[in-house]
């Protein structure tokens, strides 16, 4: 037994792949191996030698079983790390660069230009109350522009925004004139989704307020604005329309860049695409925000940010922007 086990031991730590350490466990440990050979060989000692003899035999089989395993390991790591061949001298992979989401880049775009011309950028929530979204902004209960803006609420009083307008008053109630900020932020609406329109999108809001402000002050910064998003030139007009919160109030089209005017799907063949709501700021709302409401004058203006990404990224479908498609991501 003495010599079983040194030839076992010696002839496992030599095995040099798993063939040969299987052939190795054959021998010692198969049916008919070397360790069933010294138990049929007991069989004609004694009662108490047999039991004493059988149990060292056994102890010895559970070693090589013990060793027989540590060696497979050992074998198993090798031959994993030499088939695992590693050229320390190839060149690195370049992994991916992320993109921005077109909607992002053109926020941050929309950011800069304002900026730029001297506007600062206001920070707001989503979760707004019926009275500055509403009743401060010249929106009685029963006014029936409400309607217009098919809303949900959470209770009585909470609701999900409909516009970025209520930051007017919050904002002109907590700051003095003269002042010019944006607020950029998601508004929530029940409208049907389509090319151009979705129930949750992002909108711009802007605010200007000095002594004397005018349409023209309005004409002139918009001009600037999309002169350098398009980085060209751009045809707009102003088509009169109601806002409670604006006297007088427009609506500022700019010429459709798919169809250069002439009339397509995205435009609804008119040649132009509407991009915003704006006016003079009603003088109930500068007196909702603590302002003497005569004595100040500003307009307000509200942009569709998904349609500026669409208009600057010739994007055909409004819906584009929510789907996470990562070929249409990927090309921004």
């Amino acid at each position: 037994m003495e010599h079983i086990e040194l030839e076992a031991k010696k002839e496992i730590g030599s095995a040099k792949n798993s063939q040969e350490l299987e052939a190795l466990r054959i021998k010692y440990l198969g049916r008919k191996g070397r360790m069933a050979e010294l138990l049929l060989q007991i069989k004609d000692l004694s009662n108490e030698e047999r039991a004493q003899r059988g149990k060292q035999i056994n102890q010895l089989k559970r070693e090589l079983e013990e060793l027989f395993e540590k060696k497979k390991n050992e074998i198993k790591n090798s031959e994993s790390n030499k088939n695992e061949k590693i050229d320390v001298t190839a060149p690195g992979r370049a992994l991916p660069f992320g993109h921005l989401h077109p909607r992002t880049l053109i926020l941050r775009q929309v950011e800069k230009i304002f900026q730029s011309l001297g506007f600062s950028v206001v920070d707001s929530s989503e979760m707004e109350t019926d009275y500055y979204n509403f009743q401060a902004l010249n929106f009685p209960k029963d006014h029936p522009a409400r309607d217009m803006q098919d809303t949900f609420y959470i209770d009585d009083e909470l609701l999900l925004r409909t516009q970025t307008s209520p930051n007017q008053v919050r904002y002109m109630e907590k700051h003095n004139p003269p002042l010019r900020v944006i607020v950029p932020g998601k508004v929530f609406r029940r409208d049907a989704s389509d090319a151009t329109h979705e129930s949750q999108f992002y909108q711009v809001e802007g605010l200007m307020v000095d002594k004397n402000i005018s349409i023209g002050n309005f004409k002139a910064v918009i001009l600037e604005f999309f002169k350098q998003l398009f980085g060209k030139e751009v045809k707009i007009r102003l088509r009169p329309s109601f806002f409670p919160f604006t006297e007088p109030s427009f609506e500022p089209d700019i010429q459709c860049v798919f169809c250069d005017g002439k009339g397509c799907r995205v435009c609804k063949n008119t040649g132009w695409i509407e991009m915003a709501g704006a006016g003079m700021v009603h003088p109930f709302v500068f007196k909702s925000a603590g302002y003497a409401p005569y004595e100040w004058q500003g307009f307000a203006f509200g942009f569709g940010l998904d349609r500026l990404a669409m208009m600057k990224y010739k994007i055909d479908d409004l819906r584009m922007l929510n789907f996470g498609d990562m070929r249409f991501l990927r090309q921004f």
